[in-house]
């Protein structure tokens, strides 16, 4: 998404997102009830030293404490290990993973998956998934990388946001530019072969997602744009979908330059969000507790 917001200027579109927020996110509803969970405002520590692209995180099980992030648009084929006090301690490369455009990672149970999903002109045919096994931290690079390659039903779409449900293990890919937001499924178990291919599972109440993230349980979802958290609960043997389909509230969020990641702390005791650089000076870790 950088690229996006260089070519039509960060500073304007960042000026007019503050200014004219309805504009820039239509869906704002009241924030949650202090009963339902989270705290309004979130503890901040700086990311240090900078990373400049980050547009996914996973909150580590193999390393408590620490969070695994991502950038996107080119940048290298690795994950950085940062303390949740923002130090950045660790970079691990992807052994023969292409970083064309990565948006969003998900932990779900003992996997990390990258989302090669971006596709800001629309003029991909395929994409892909990057899967294995959580690292821990002594480890520099993943030699063992699975590629889950997948193609739409119906041509090319731009794609910030993913969650693979714990449960099911089913891929859902939400679109970022239709409106409303597209819901595709990549269905359990994959095809490490061939093209996957994905099907249309439902739409989102609303447009713009540039991240998701699903709980450890998987009972709880966010979606989140620039300016919103989406929260949703799910129960049963509702299926994601489904559970998207229901009312969704928002969750305290402190609007960030380029908010792009979000995610469940492992324990489940808040959640974290990330911002790419933008037009700030330093980019900062925010966590929300639970009340």
């Amino acid at each position: 998404m950088t690229f996006f917001m260089v070519k039509f200027g960060a500073l304007s579109f960042l000026f007019l997102c503050l200014l004219f927020l309805p504009a820039c996110d239509k869906n704002i509803l009241s924030p949650i009830s202090p009963k339902e969970g989270f705290e309004n405002t979130p503890t901040e520590h700086a990311i240090n030293p900078i990373i400049e692209e980050i547009s996914g995180l996973a909150d580590s099980k193999v390393n408590p404490g620490k969070l695994w992030v991502q950038e996107d648009s080119g940048r290298p084929n690795q994950i950085q290990l940062v303390e949740h006090t923002g130090k950045v301690i660790k970079k691990v490369t992807l052994k023969g993973a292409v970083n064309r455009d990565w948006e969003d990672m998900a932990l779900a149970n003992t996997d990390l998956f990258i989302g090669n999903i971006g596709d800001n002109d629309s003029k991909y045919t395929e994409y892909s998934f990057y899967q294995f096994a959580e690292p821990t931290s002594a480890i520099d690079t993943i030699m063992d990388v699975k590629t889950i390659r997948f193609q739409y039903p119906d041509g090319s779409h731009d794609a910030e946001a993913f969650i693979v449900d714990p449960q099911t293990k089913n891929i859902y890919i939400i679109t970022k530019r239709d409106n409303p937001g597209k819901l595709y499924q990549i269905t359990y178990p994959y095809n490490y072969t061939a093209v996957n291919q994905a099907t249309l599972a439902g739409s989102t109440k609303y447009t713009g997602i540039v991240s998701a993230a699903v709980s450890p349980n998987g009972q709880e979802i966010i979606l989140k744009t620039y300016a919103s958290l989406y929260y949703y609960t799910r129960s049963g043997n509702e299926t994601i979908a489904e559970a998207l389909q229901k009312d969704f509230t928002n969750i305290p969020y402190n609007i960030e330059p380029q908010g792009e990641a979000v995610a469940f702390a492992a324990d489940n005791s808040g959640i974290f969000t990330l911002s790419e650089k933008g037009v700030s000076t330093t980019v900062n870790l925010y966590f929300y507790k639970r009340k």
